[in-house]
């Protein structure tokens, strides 16, 4: 076959570069008994499919078409020829073997002398779902939507009972994820962040009514809840005191009295202040949560579940994921994350975690000592004062423009917390704009963003077909792995004579 193709076509490469690979979690996923016939190598596979995707194929069914008329594609198969069905099949079961693909990846691209990470970049960038945004619900029309489908699933059942009698179970289960199933997630986790957002508020208000307690009020306007209830005790608190003062006078009868009669507890002035104090704070709570509820409606993706309305640069939303990436400074993403989050900054702290897991590994893979992460350079979506003061590689977090700081250093702090963040701020704003902190975050754009362009506009990928957090995951950790096997190549790194000196 090697007849086929010249010795130069990057197929080869391809296939021996994956033939170097440790692919045993795709081999545990392999048929190898039982009635019916013996599954794919799947070393053949995934070699199958990281050619595939190098070429923006994504489609199982054009993927076998190619597998007969491609020559490349026929040469990976070595005269095999795999349905659409069984790519398909392979592809959907991948998830939990992809992430040591993408280490094994880095691991070779360590070994041919790749991995430069003395300086990296942190970045997201939104990839579209396999879903689009008209298939979004709220919660109470996922509700209804769940329980129409409950209701049909149940008649159909009758009705099979009816024809075939009861087997005690369905023997086609379908579908893994049909669009029942589909539904009851987004119910499930549109119904999930309501709760976590209930118990936030709940523990937000607690927290303020234990230090109103403990006579340590937390300074500013207390959170939605405990207004009403510190209201109120104040209005338990004057009616009881009240009703002392009534008390003792009543004692008194028959006595000279010492001053004038008190008032009566429901006539007393401050306890009808505290009432009007408590009616104001329960108005004040019904407006906030009816803004609340008008402006932070759960939506959910009957499509993909998993996937949210994302903003994007420009205006506008997309239905997809957030993808966060650290690269180093020769193209490599060396740690990656398909997030549901809208915003970038709570990954910083998780994404430096993994990069500097990732540089210890290559590290280690290469025979390397004393190659740790040294900078990390990344946008103002990051920038907070836990970013900027927890453990880690030095960092160069962008501050935004030079009037936001100055508005926020001048802006009187309720705290020496926020003091403290501002003084954090400043600090890397001042670092910033010396020489050497413009030299070095002047490196961000290409580093960070190189990698996100030549998979959106080179690869092509500015969608995902999996769907599913898990799956549409899987699909982008491997869509990565492939980015940083074909920098090895480009990179003119990855050659046969390097394979070879590998191998021996």
């Amino acid at each position: 076959m090697r007849d086929w193709l010249p010795q130069g076509h990057p197929v080869w490469l391809v296939i021996e570069a994956v033939g170097q690979l440790d692919t045993s979690a795709f081999h545990a996923r392999r048929k190898a008994g039982g009635a019916g016939a013996a599954g794919y190598d799947p070393d053949m596979l995934v070699t199958l499919l990281v050619w595939a995707y190098a070429n923006r194929v994504t489609s199982s069914r054009r993927v076998e078409r190619l597998c007969g008329q491609d020559l490349a594609f026929r040469v990976i198969c070595g005269g095999n020829l795999p349905d659409h069905a069984t790519i398909a099949r392979f592809r959907k079961d991948f998830s939990e073997a992809v992430p040591a693909l993408f280490a094994e990846v880095l691991g070779l691209c360590a070994l041919l002398g790749m991995g430069k990470v003395g300086v990296v970049a942190l970045d997201g960038t939104k990839i579209a779902a396999s879903a689009s945004k008209s298939a979004n619900r709220a919660e109470e029309a996922l509700r209804k939507m769940a329980e129409e489908a409950a209701a049909a699933h149940a008649a159909a059942d009758e009705a099979e009972d009816a024809l075939f009698g009861d087997s005690g179970g369905d023997d086609d289960p379908g579908e893994p994820f049909t669009r029942r199933e589909r539904v009851a997630a987004a119910l499930a986790s549109a119904r999930a962040e309501r709760e976590a957002r209930e118990a936030e508020e709940r523990r937000k208000a607690e927290e303020h009514l234990r230090a109103a307690e403990a006579g340590a009020p937390v300074k500013g306007r207390p959170p939605a809840g405990a207004e009403v209830e510190l209201a109120r005790r104040e209005v338990a608190r004057e009616e009881a005191a009240a009703q002392a003062r009534w008390e003792e006078y009543a004692a008194a009868a028959g006595k000279k009295p010492r001053h004038r009669p008190p008032a009566r507890p429901q006539e007393s002035a401050k306890v009808r202040r505290a009432q009007a104090r408590l009616g104001k704070a329960l108005a004040t709570q019904a407006a906030r949560q009816a803004a609340a509820g008008a402006g932070q409606v759960i939506r959910r993706n009957v499509t993909d579940p998993g996937s949210r309305l994302m903003p994007v640069r420009g205006g506008g939303f997309i239905q997809g994921y957030n993808a966060q990436n650290v690269t180093s400074s020769d193209g490599l993403i060396i740690a990656t994350r398909l997030t549901q989050d809208t915003t970038d900054v709570t990954w910083y702290q998780p994404m430096t975690s993994d990069a500097t897991a990732a540089a210890a590994a290559m590290a280690a893979a290469a025979g390397r000592q004393d190659q740790e992460i040294g900078l990390v350079l990344a946008d103002a979506g990051y920038l907070s004062e836990a970013n900027l003061t927890c453990d880690g590689p030095d960092r160069l977090i962008a501050t935004g423009k030079h009037r936001d700081l100055e508005k926020a250093a001048r802006s009187p702090g309720d705290s020496s917390g926020d003091e403290e963040q501002a003084s954090v701020i400043a600090a890397m704003a001042a670092r910033l704009a010396t020489p050497a902190g413009i030299t070095a975050y002047r490196q961000r754009g290409h580093i960070a963003e190189t990698p996100h362009g030549n998979i959106k506009h080179n690869l092509g990928f500015r969608q995902l077909t999996m769907r599913g957090h898990r799956k549409a995951s899987a699909e982008w950790t491997f869509i990565v792995s492939v980015h940083n096997l074909l920098t090895a190549i480009t990179s003119g790194h990855l050659t046969r004579q390097a394979l070879r000196e590998l191998a021996t």
